[in-house]
């Protein structure tokens, strides 16, 4: 193939990925018919195949915090399987006695958000590395709260149907 040629077909990729394509007529008898005499399409949703979100948290921040466990908490609602994993400054949410910081509009704490997950069942585990690091032991971590074993959440976040989230 000529150098022209190579070039032009990787354009033509390129050119496809960004331009998705349109719905496909419906051509199955299980679809049930229009009742428009004009062309009409099927719009099929996409298969989720998805069992569960794996959501590690590695930011400092309140609000970024407070967003994840609102995306958490919305997970669960959906009927999905949640686990958490708390990572450098967002182990701190794991904390006895941590400062908390209120968020608007629903007067809640990340902290708060965490407490309302863990309630619900959902696993949080912290970072190995942060306890040792952070002058620490287990004794310092909020009831129910585990330090993470690396081989066991490596095989956990690539489970078939698992999607992971970071923040």
């Amino acid at each position: 193939m000529s150098l022209f040629n190579k070039k032009m077909s990787m354009l033509l990729c390129a050119t496809a990925l960004m331009f998705p394509a349109k719905t496909m007529q419906a051509t199955s008898s299980s679809v049930p018919a229009s009742t428009n005499t004009s062309t009409s399409t099927v719009v099929v949703p996409p298969v989720d195949n998805t069992k569960g979100f794996f959501v590690i948290l590695t930011d400092g921040n309140a609000m970024t915090q407070m967003m994840a466990f609102a995306l958490a908490t919305q997970t669960l609602e959906q009927g999905k399987s949640l686990q958490i994993l708390l990572c450098g400054e967002a182990g701190k949410l794991a904390v006895k006695n941590s400062a908390q910081t209120m968020l608007k509009p629903v007067n809640k704490s990340p902290q708060m958000m965490l407490a309302s997950l863990m309630s619900r069942g959902v696993k949080v585990e912290v970072c190995p590395l942060f306890l040792p690091n952070a002058n620490m032991t287990e004794a310092n971590l909020i009831t129910g709260v585990t330090v993470a074993k690396p081989p066991v959440i490596a095989q956990q976040m690539r489970a078939d149907g698992i999607k992971l989230f970071t923040f």
